[in-house]
């Protein structure tokens, strides 16, 4: 058995009101991910979306305090419209992030599952990140409501 991950991870849920091809659709395009991606306030400069197995996504989140976060992930595993899995590299945090989307009835269950590579990271960030995939979230129902 392996060892377990609750001490090094963070899971955050929501039932999204439309089928889990939209929402995979509003992550898979990305002209519409950069449109709602990151917590309030933020906005996005994609410098790299490469969105395939082994692909590479490379933005700046802009805060609306001015400061600019470098992020560089790589695409796992893409299972449409079911499962993303990417690996967020560092200058930032370091960790594995799943996406799941679940059908419940014309509806999705979206699960984002963090897990980082120590407990002290994940312990450093517990404060924020879950506020942050909620109004993520948020963004989301929202980018969803604009439509197409």
């Amino acid at each position: 058995m392996g060892q377990s991950t609750v001490e090094r991870e963070i899971v955050s849920s929501r039932l999204i009101d439309a089928p889990r091809e939209r929402v995979f659709g509003a992550f898979s395009d990305p002209e519409r991910l950069a449109r709602w991606w990151g917590p309030a306030g933020f906005t996005n400069t994609f410098h790299q979306f490469e969105f395939r197995p082994g692909g590479r996504w490379r933005f700046t989140m802009h805060g609306p305090g001015g400061t600019d976060y470098e992020n560089e992930s790589v695409f796992q595993v893409i299972e449409a419209p079911e499962l993303i899995v990417l690996r967020h590299l560092e200058p930032m945090h370091a960790f594995e992030m799943t996406m799941t989307h679940a059908a419940e009835g014309g509806r999705t269950r979206l699960t984002w599952r963090m897990v980082f590579d120590t407990a002290e990271e994940c312990a450093a960030v517990r404060a924020y990140i879950p506020r942050g995939n909620g109004e993520n979230f948020d963004r989301l129902e929202a980018e969803l409501r604009r439509g197409e």
